[in-house]
């Protein structure tokens, strides 16, 4: 650990930590982040960002904001977003983050629910989303813009540009407040994939102990660049991504989106890289792309490269003896290996993947290819990380092992519980909830099903609530049958049926690009709505999903599937805002449908 490391006991607080690393660091560049206006990369040191946090306290306490009060943020990841979440902490407020993709009346609502008094946008293109927000909402009572919207007078009178709003503020004292780890900091809002979100009350001690264990779990230094993408309104960006930069003395570089990802790593070249498993999903899939457009040799190589560099891994990691193909390795490395990490910008030590299962086959080839990769596994709850694989005991396909600091045990039914102080104080208004989440003893309970495989790494086995009891009594976990589906690069998004029946369906979103190209190669018409539902088309799709499901056993099999173009996303209410399925909404748009599917395999 280095000297520069800044210890929970000595901040205190998540804005003590933020006062230790301005004293310590000063001049030390913080934060990058793309300026469109100069179409440069501008760099903030910490200095810098605390002058700002100074005059965004000055703005909040003229608005007469007491210790307590909540206010909301809906902003891409930018440097402002740390200001303002900074500003609000050292005051002893409380930052609810909204999601920027979330749909209009979600986030009033969540607003409404949490009484936030202030919300924080971008404002130039949010601007019917926001009006709409405004005109929900029965609680806000100001909103903040960084930049002035198109038409200002759908807002008023709530509204106010930021810097004449700052500027109206400069001589207004700030109070000067010391702040304790269990005080509240956050209202962070599951995406729940069914019913309304509810709001897990994190403390400050809560994400800065998280941040700490977590930061004792690689060797983690002050050097480290970090490339943030996943949206801090994520738990695990905001911890792993925001909090353990600041505690470590690290820089924080903002890429500017997902589509310009590619280009940010070959500018920032990051040494960690935080996201969740869609995103390696996506990089694995234009892999697969560029290979299928190569020849034979090509492929053939990128095989060997993979098996080999896996091979290498699994001696090193002490669980596979010396093979001569090892001797390969350093040419294999050069031709195939090399090029995959300039990709990511050359010198990355860590990614690591949470949030959600990373498939096995996908995490194989990152690492077998030479990619650091660890997955862990946490909930917002936990604050939120709770697992992770560490470089020198790393199992792909399991979830690691507790952070330093963190309890965990096995309950009923194989649920896995953990207590530490990263626990969540509760659900924000909901004390039902609350006491069926955490016991007497302090015990989280997850709702996940887990084993311990003989080297104590944990292995998620299920999701209890999700979990599909067929009518012959056998158990079916469908993340894993989707998992396996979703690594076909014409399966978008699938969602298995099955509950009380006789066998399994799913229920498939296609993607597009590659739909299109299926139909090209087989002399069909892609934009023909009667294509996808011919009955030939549908045993051709129905044959490609049972290839994927080959190594599952016979029950788990899917008998019957209804294939779609149509997308799922957050704003039709299919997705949560973290790309996670909404069973419950998915199977009401889709009822027809699967009675239908029902119907057939019955006959």
């Amino acid at each position: 650990m280095s000297s520069a490391t800044i210890h929970p006991e000595r901040a205190q607080s998540l804005s003590g930590l933020f006062r230790e690393r301005v004293a310590a660091t000063p001049d030390k560049p913080a934060y990058r982040q793309f300026d469109a206006a100069s179409n440069t990369w501008k760099s903030f040191t910490w200095t810098e960002v605390a002058r700002e946090v100074a005059r965004w306290q000055a703005a909040l306490t003229q608005e007469g904001l007491a210790p307590g009060d909540r206010v909301a943020v809906m902003l891409k990841n930018c440097v402002e977003w740390v200001i303002f979440d900074q500003a609000a902490l050292g005051l002893g407020l409380v930052t609810v983050p909204l999601y920027l993709d979330d749909r209009p009346d979600n986030a009033a609502w969540i607003i409404d629910n949490a009484g936030a008094r202030l919300l924080l946008v971008e404002g130039r293109f949010q601007h019917r989303k926001v009006a709409e927000i405004v005109a929900t909402s029965k609680k806000l009572e100001r909103v903040v813009s960084l930049l002035p919207p198109e038409k200002l007078t759908d807002w008023s009178p709530q509204f106010a540009v930021a810097e004449a709003w700052l500027k109206k503020a400069e001589d207004t004292p700030v109070p000067e407040r010391r702040l304790n780890a269990d005080l509240l900091a956050s209202i962070v809002y599951t995406s729940g994939t069914t019913g309304r979100p509810k709001g897990v009350m994190l403390t400050h001690g809560n994400m800065l102990w998280n941040a700490w264990f977590a930061s004792r779990c690689a060797d983690f230094g002050p050097d480290e660049v970090f490339l943030s993408f996943l949206p801090l309104s994520h738990t695990l960006e905001r911890t792993g991504g925001y909090y353990l930069p600041m505690l470590l003395g690290s820089e924080v570089a903002y890429a500017r989106s997902v589509n310009q990802l590619a280009e940010d790593l070959q500018t920032i070249r990051p040494t960690v890289l935080i996201s969740v498993p869609r995103i390696y999903e996506r990089v694995h899939a234009r892999m697969q792309d560029a290979l299928a457009k190569k020849g034979g040799a090509a492929q053939a190589l990128f095989r060997l490269a993979v098996d080999v560099g896996w091979r290498r891994f699994e001696h090193a990691q002490g669980r596979a003896s010396w093979h001569p193909e090892l001797l390969a390795w350093p040419l294999l490395k050069k031709l195939v290996a090399d090029g995959v990490a300039q990709k990511l910008g050359g010198r990355l030590k860590y990614a690591i993947s949470g949030g959600a299962a990373l498939p096995p086959d996908i995490a194989r080839v990152f690492i077998g290819l030479g990619v650091p990769l660890l997955q862990g596994y946490g909930l917002t709850e936990a604050g939120p990380v709770v697992s992770v694989n560490r470089p020198e005991s790393n199992i792909p396909d399991s979830i690691g092992t507790p952070l330093p600091g963190v309890e965990i045990k096995i309950g009923d039914n194989n649920e896995l519980l953990t207590r530490s102080r990263c626990v969540m104080r509760g659900y924000w208004g909901d004390a039902e909830a609350t006491g069926a989440a955490i016991d007497g003893a302090g015990w989280l309970h997850t709702g996940d099903q887990v084993r311990v495989d003989e080297h104590g790494h944990l292995h998620i086995a299920g999701r209890i609530k999700d979990i599909i009891v067929m009518s012959n009594g056998e158990k079916v976990p469908p993340g894993d049958l989707e998992c396996a589906i979703a690594l076909d690069p014409l399966f978008e998004q699938a969602m298995i049926a099955g509950e009380g029946k006789p066998g399994l369906a799913a229920v498939v979103s296609l993607s597009l690009e590659h739909w299109q190209a299926w139909c090209a190669e087989h002399k069909l018409d892609a934009a023909r709505a009667d294509t996808v539902a011919d009955s030939r088309v549908n045993r051709m799709l129905l044959a490609r999903l049972a290839a994927r499901l080959g190594g599952f056993p016979g029950y788990a099999q899917i008998r019957r599937a209804h294939f779609t173009p149509e997308q799922w996303t957050v704003e039709n209410g299919l997705l949560t805002p973290t790309m996670k399925i909404k069973r419950t909404k998915v199977a009401e748009r889709y009822a027809k449908e699967i009675d239908s599917l029902f119907r057939s395999l019955a006959a």
